[in-house]
């Protein structure tokens, strides 16, 4: 266990924290996280995590910026409020099919051209992550259940690798991806009820 396992571990948990109660200082928070996760995962090994956590860097910084804009119905005042969105049924099979082609894709390509441990599996993590992230900055509900199907793979993949912290992490994170679920639900029922 090294200490950027162990500061990232930290952070990571208070950016969740944060994007479960919908603060916006949980996007610079994970900004500092994934780059610190970003070598944790390059001296393991794992590249495909390695890309993913540059990946992350920019979604965040996109969800920074969105979630301070406010969105499509961004109110005049500088207390712009995103609202919580769920997706059509035809958009999330498509997330889905996307992400399963691009998991087999992806793991054909770091299984064939590099040294990666477990390749397949890290591109599920990778693939998944990232729709995910993109959801989350986006505001949709859907990121959570995403979350959890990522956090199921990861707790197992990091296990495996001997990042015995970073999977215990990752089982956080999969208990606060329902409570994130059920926090951004009550949002959701709320504002259809106030509006």
């Amino acid at each position: 266990m090294s200490s950027g396992e162990i500061i990232g571990t930290v952070l990571g948990v208070i950016g969740v924290w944060l994007m479960i109660r919908q603060n916006i200082w949980g996007w610079p928070v994970g900004l500092v996280q994934v780059a610190v996760y970003a070598w944790v995962f390059f001296d393991a090994k794992l590249y495909s995590d390695t890309i993913l956590q540059a990946a992350f860097f920019l979604i965040q910084a996109y969800g920074w910026w969105h979630w301070l804009q406010g969105g499509k119905n961004r109110p005049e005042s500088a207390q712009a409020v995103l609202s919580v969105t769920r997706l059509a049924g035809a958009t999330v099979a498509v997330w889905i099919a996307a992400g399963a082609v691009l998991t087999v894709a992806w793991g054909f390509f770091m299984h064939r051209t590099t040294d990666a441990a477990l390749p397949w599996w890290d591109a599920f993590i990778l693939v998944f992550s990232l729709i995910a992230q993109w959801l989350q900055a986006r505001k949709n509900i859907e990121n959570w259940p995403a979350w959890l199907g990522v956090n199921t793979v990861a707790i197992g993949v990091y296990w495996a690798k001997d990042l015995r912290l970073t999977s215990g992490l990752y089982l956080i994170f999969w208990v606060m991806a329902l409570w994130g679920w059920r926090a951004w639900a009550r949002t959701m029922r709320e504002a259809k009820s106030n509006g």
